[in-house]
């Protein structure tokens, strides 16, 4: 079977799952040739490496030509989409070749970017990365035979590059982390409100991620006078970095766009104990007072603390079993079986075309806002608003993430793209 996956580039979370579903494939021998297309040029080679050195086939920038003559090969072409811009521009700029279409859809839709339904209803099969998506009241809303060509399958790339955690038996001060994304489209916009109802006394608060995109989250620690956070920067090393921490503060925005959140899981596989918000990407991934400790608000989160603290045989057996249940859950072979059960369909059907531009538009300022759900008043043709501007949610001003900025940064001539940007930017 030869599968073509198109991709906008292999950086995080996709490019590990890519990376390890190549490599599951030439483990196991299954007969699948990859090749990967990415839009982009990458920034970091890792994943493409990995990619090649397990017999995948690698395509940095194809033209449209050279995309069109590798999706007629293919006997599959699956979509790793996350609404990137340079992905929309494929998908938009005319009529698609004759396809057997998957689409993976690598964010929620909860909130934008959201997951237009008749998107969902257009190809072989649309695979969400998390059951929450079913959430969503539009998607809920699909219709029977649209819904039996969707599923579900986490884009998880399996722990074979951690180390199985040995028992943890650290019984010092309560050493807390966190591991990812640095700002508040990531993390909850009120963080320094959970740092502040600790109680513990030697409380820290490790930070590992870009630093670059943590200076609003430092500057804010220091205009509430909070001490208690230690940013780390980048590290290669997350598993070593993981082996230090007892707990996992992973306490993001109710309305971020994640899934799978692979940082979670990594760290669970580690036996680090995590403590989430009732979030409905983490419900999915963590079972309170199993393989974790779901919680409300900062009260309850300086409780699991206090807790987890003065319990030490308690943490060590929530440590246990998230390293236990994120190793067996979300192995890589769990994550290739439940794309080859939808593989094995979609071969028994016959290729067809595609015109996305009745979902989407034609202009790149209609495929950025056909995302937007809720917020696209915000992003009028007319430039009125007719609900008044106030709290305007972080992820609206990301530079990246197929935010406004993203777009106008990819098509700088769309005159509406540069006046939503602009307006977004007064607002702030």
């Amino acid at each position: 079977m030869s599968l073509l996956h198109i991709t906008a580039h292999l950086g995080g979370g996709v490019g590990k799952v890519l990376a390890s579903l190549v490599a599951e494939s030439q483990r196991r021998q299954s007969g699948i040739r990859h090749t990967v297309a990415c839009l982009e040029a990458p920034e970091k080679f890792q994943f493409a490496e990995q990619v090649q050195a397990h017999g995948g086939h690698l395509l940095l920038c194809p033209t449209n030509q050279e995309l069109a003559g590798q999706i007629r090969q293919a006997d599959i072409v699956q979509l790793e989409w996350w609404h990137h811009p340079v992905v929309a521009g494929w998908m938009c700029a005319d009529e698609l070749p004759p396809m057997r279409l998957v689409v993976w859809s690598h964010v929620s839709g909860l909130h934008p970017p959201e997951i237009p339904p008749a998107f969902v209803a257009a190809p072989h099969r649309f695979l969400f990365t998390s059951p929450c998506s079913w959430e969503h009241p539009r998607l809920a809303a699909l219709e029977p035979k649209v819904r039996q060509r969707v599923g579900v399958v986490y884009s998880s790339g399996g722990f074979h590059d951690l180390p199985i955690p040995s028992a943890r038996h650290h019984n010092g001060s309560l050493r807390v982390g966190y591991v990812g994304t640095l700002n508040f489209a990531k993390l909850h916009p009120r963080l320094m409100d959970f740092l502040a109802a600790v109680r513990l006394p030697s409380f820290r608060l490790a930070l590992v991620g870009d630093p670059t995109t943590g200076t609003e989250l430092l500057t804010n620690a220091a205009s509430t006078g909070i001490k208690d956070l230690e940013l780390r920067g980048y590290r290669a090393d997350v598993a070593k970095e993981l082996a230090g921490f007892d707990v996992l503060a992973y306490l993001l925005n109710p309305l971020h766009y994640g899934t799978t959140e692979n940082a979670l899981l990594e760290a669970m596989a580690m036996g680090v104990v995590p403590i989430v918000l009732n979030n409905p990407a983490e419900r999915h991934l963590v079972t309170h007072l199993e393989t974790g400790i779901v919680v409300d608000g900062p009260a309850a989160f300086a409780d699991a603390l206090d807790w987890l603290a003065a319990n030490p045989d308690e943490r060590a057996r929530l440590s246990a079993n998230a390293a236990r249940t994120a190793r067996a859950r979300f192995a890589v072979e769990r994550t290739a079986d439940g794309l080859m059960t939808h593989y094995q369909a979609v071969l028994k059907e016959e290729k067809r075309s595609y015109d996305l531009r009745p979902v989407f538009g034609c202009e790149p300022a209609d495929w950025f806002r056909a995302c937007q759900g809720a917020e696209a008043w915000r992003f009028s043709d007319s430039g009125a608003s007719k609900r008044p501007t106030g709290f305007v949610p972080s992820f609206l001003y990301e530079r990246t993430k197929s935010s406004v900025f993203h777009y106008r940064a990819t098509y700088p001539s769309d005159v509406r793209l540069a006046y939503w940007a602009q307006r977004l930017t007064s607002a702030q």
